[in-house]
């Protein structure tokens, strides 16, 4: 299934992956500030009405991430490993909701230049099972993407 809301394409058709591709108004570097310093993270990531309360993320190889979220439902956790050092060139690191353990995915992204101070960001997710794969969909996942980029351009925008 491949959707587009607000810019952003998600895509798994074809694969165990889920491809999200967004461009932002914004020049790499800023972006991947924004994508990489904790303290960023947390004003933008996840959907509308989530608080961020445990933000960790040290993007040098073998460093963890952490995300702690609450909103009305209870707690939502996830973790990872990075491999290699995080660039906008290519950042490589594992992902595990913990709502489904032990279902962790292959994430890598790539921020392009696209000239006069705009970038697209590319993320590939890579499942073991398509079963995994759309339970992270079917998790609510289409929806943090696209409310987490919205949130992403107004940090963007401030810094």
């Amino acid at each position: 299934m491949s959707t587009t809301r607000n810019d952003v394409t998600i895509n798994d058709e074809g694969t165990h992956a889920i491809t999200i591709v967004r461009e932002f108004d914004h020049p790499v570097d800023k972006v991947f500030r924004a994508m990489t310093q904790p303290e960023l993270i947390a004003r933008w990531i996840g959907p509308y009405g989530y608080d961020n309360v445990e933000v960790t993320n040290d993007a040098a190889h073998g460093g963890t991430w952490t995300l702690v979220q609450r909103n009305d439902d209870g707690e939502h956790r996830f973790r990872g490993v990075f491999h290699g050092d995080a660039t906008p060139e290519l950042t490589l690191r594992t992902f595990e909701w913990l709502g489904l353990p032990g279902h962790v995915s292959f994430e890598s992204q790539r921020i392009e230049d696209l000239g006069d101070g705009r970038s697209r960001s590319h993320v590939t997710s890579v499942f073991m099972t398509a079963e995994d794969r759309d339970g992270m969909r079917a998790s609510g996942m289409d929806h943090g993407v696209i409310e987490g980029y919205e949130r992403l351009d107004d940090v963007l925008a401030q810094m």
